[in-house]
């Protein structure tokens, strides 16, 4: 083999590794493995330099420290991005949008990473400039350290574009700023107090070796000037820069409709904790590009495009132990108490470490220092340790083999994260389950709160859900704290709740992978537990936003020995198993279902013939949202008596005033008013 072959034979496996480790996420070879190729490579090009090429991957690193950085112009302008800090802006957002667009809009979701905007040009494949954001129309030039960066490629796979400006983010991971903050507090330099103030500053070094040690990183979201690209929408386009190994931007999400996008993103927002970086919000894009074209720009930002905005608050505290809860499903859920610190402007003792592998990614140990995160409604959570701080005799932390509270072998769920209790006569499960069925969102049980739960269980007098509906006064009133007003009170509140319906009862009973949306879906699609009890798990998957996994979880509950008894002892106890809010006797998934699609509902005042989540739930059944505040974007105000101030701010905007009767008769059909002409 000649020199020229086997360097170049050397580069390809390299860059071949690279992309599996970068791009794919999939690394083939050992850290050392790898450094020995890239070892072979360098001999062998220091012995024939004039073989030396710019995209060799040996030449990430240049030698030559820069001057000041060139300013370089942008031939298509990178222009900012709307931003909205709350669904209703954002609803009203997504609506505009459709509204000038005569068929269905796509949405892509995507995370926002909170890093350094900037734009890579690829001429016949090979990196030729990269350039930040600047003004949007002017940026700096920063090739030097782009190459430094091991995410990038210099050289394109796959017959790339004759042309090619990719546009993304630059940003470090949390794990990689405590390593590097580790590092400089062993140098005597004072650590970096965020990943991105640090990617900010490095991606503008002149020194490229300084800024290699700094291990940034990058995604592409984005395509700038172009010439010769093949994809026709926004998911397409983000496979075929992946198939030129490049790394694209992660945990994409495709929606059908703007409806879909905003009844899923509060559960997207939970899940952001176990990102390794930092996440400031999440991004809608429209998925095709002919429908972007007709949507156009302004001059500041384009019209098919918004950022979903999370305020953050962080603040460092000491971790002072981590306990374990059994949660109503029998996950064991690791909890951070911390020593007392402020955060948005609340105090904040305890984090959620959410699961195992969690603490050993992130290797947290009691007596650490950590960063403590709060974003939006989310829980706080620990978003890294910082590692300068620990102390020397720290050990890592050893998740339990047994349950805490009844000492059964704990079980991980296959193929997941989760490590769960299997017993279910568990007392913290139990208690747990009651306390949640009691619960405003599932069955409204007046009286019957944490403490009572408590005192229920440790007394012996309920060991099921069927038990509650078992309990008399007399046993009441031989508990602590219990006199006659509040034994009645507390079994009032247990016969009203036998009244809730079907979709109630499925989202108070702790089904796996069921919550208030799938419960009601399931109750609107099947009507009765006989006939949700004899469907099989392809009908039960076929119910629109079911899909397998959730129709495995329901179908396994209702047919396990534990199911089919507590169904059997709310049959028994007299409690409702069939759907109660059926105005219209509609299924969900039916077109009809779906004649509030796209409008937003705020309800206000005191309702005669509802509850609130009872009339909030009707509007989420026939595909609109229920918002909490009046603004610009709602379309209709359900005012009951005694309205008040969102009643005025309606009347200000001139939002539609409709009565608890008009909101009927626009789901049952008209009646004085017109459904088509409000709803127009």
């Amino acid at each position: 083999m000649t020199p020229e072959n086997e360097i170049e034979l050397l580069r390809d496996q390299i860059r071949y590794y690279d992309r599996k480790y970068y791009v794919e996420a999939s690394p083939e070879i050992s850290d050392l493995d790898y450094d020995r190729l890239m070892g072979q490579l360098k001999n062998l090009e220091r012995e024939f330099p004039e073989l030396v090429t710019s995209d060799s991957p040996s030449m990430r690193i240049g030698d030559e420290i820069v001057g000041d950085l060139v300013p370089v112009a942008h031939r298509v302008p990178m222009l900012s991005i709307e931003n909205t800090y709350n669904l209703e802006e954002l609803a009203g957002f997504l609506n505009r949008v459709q509204k000038n667009i005569v068929e269905p809009v796509q949405w892509v979701m995507e995370l926002k990473i909170d890093g350094v905007a900037a734009a890579i040009v690829y001429e016949r494949g090979r990196l030729v400039r990269a350039v930040t954001r600047g003004n949007g129309q002017i940026g700096d030039d920063i090739t030097h350290t782009i190459r430094t960066v091991g995410d990038v490629p210099l050289k394109l796979a796959n017959h790339p574009p004759e042309l090619l400006e990719v546009r993304g983010e630059v940003y470090m991971t949390n794990s990689d700023l405590a390593k590097l903050n580790l590092q400089r507090d062993q140098m005597g330099q004072p650590p970096f107090a965020n990943p991105r103030n640090v990617t900010a500053g490095s991606i503008r070094m002149q020194d490229p070796r300084e800024a290699a040690r700094r291990r940034m990183r990058f995604f592409c979201h984005g395509v700038g000037y172009c010439e010769g690209m093949r994809s026709e929408n926004h998911m397409d386009f983000l496979a075929e820069l992946k198939s030129f190994g490049l790394p694209v931007t992660p945990h994409v999400v495709r929606f059908e409709s703007a409806n879909e996008v905003l009844s899923q993103i509060d559960q997207i927002q939970a899940e952001l904790h176990s990102l390794d970086f930092e996440v400031d919000g999440l991004v809608l894009k429209v998925n095709s590009f002919r429908q972007r074209e007709i949507l156009g720009s302004t001059t500041k930002s384009p019209r098919w495009v918004v950022a979903y905005k999370i305020e953050k608050y962080e603040a460092v505290t000491r971790l002072n132990e981590i306990r374990v809860q059994v949660g109503k499903t029998g996950a064991i859920t690791p909890v951070a108490e911390l020593e007392p610190v402020q955060l948005a402007g609340t105090t904040v003792s305890r984090a959620s470490l959410h699961n195992a592998e969690e603490i050993e990614r992130k290797d947290i140990r009691v007596g650490d220092w950590v960063v403590v995160e709060k974003a939006g409604k989310i829980i706080p959570h620990v978003v890294r340790v910082e590692l300068h701080r620990r102390p020397d005799e720290s050990l890592p932390f050893v998740f339990p083999i047994e349950c805490p509270e009844c000492q059964t072998r704990l079980v991980k769920d296959e193929g997941g994260v989760y490590i769960r209790c299997p017993s279910q006569t568990c007392p913290a499960k139990l208690r747990q389950r009651l306390r949640f069925f009691a619960s405003r969102s599932a069955m409204d049980i007046d009286g019957l709160g944490e403490k009572i739960v408590d005192q229920l269980v440790d007394a012996g007098l309920v060991n099921s859900y069927g038990d509650l509906y078992k309990l008399t006064e007399d046993q009441l009133l031989k508990l602590d704290s219990f006199g006659k007003r509040k034994a009645e009170k507390l079994l009032a509140g247990i016969a009203v709740s036998k009244s809730r319906g079907l979709g109630r009862v499925l989202a108070a009973i702790s089904i796996r992978h069921v919550g208030t949306r799938v419960a009601l879906l399931l109750a609107q699609r099947f009507h009765s537990i006989e006939h949700l009890q004899s469907a099989s798990i392809d009908e039960l998957a076929s119910v629109d936003e079911i899909g397998e996994i959730i129709a495995d979880s329901v179908f396994g509950f209702l047919h396990s020995e534990f199911g089919e008894s507590t169904i059997a002892e709310l049959q028994e106890a007299g409690v409702s198993l069939v759907e109660a809010l059926h105005l219209a006797a509609k299924d969900v998934g039916g077109d009809d279902a779906k004649v509030f699609e796209g409008k937003t509902f705020v309800v206000t005042g005191t309702l005669l013939k509802y509850k609130r989540d009872e009339i909030e739930e009707l509007i989420a059944k026939h595909g609109g949202r229920a918002a909490s505040s009046v603004s610009k974007n709602t379309d209709f105000l359900v005012a009951g008596e005694k309205a008040g101030s969102k009643l005025a701010k309606a009347q200000e905007l001139g939002v539609q005033v409709i009565s608890e009767d008009d909101f009927e008769n626009l789901i049952i059909g008209p009646s004085g008013l017109q459904a088509a002409e409000i709803l127009e």
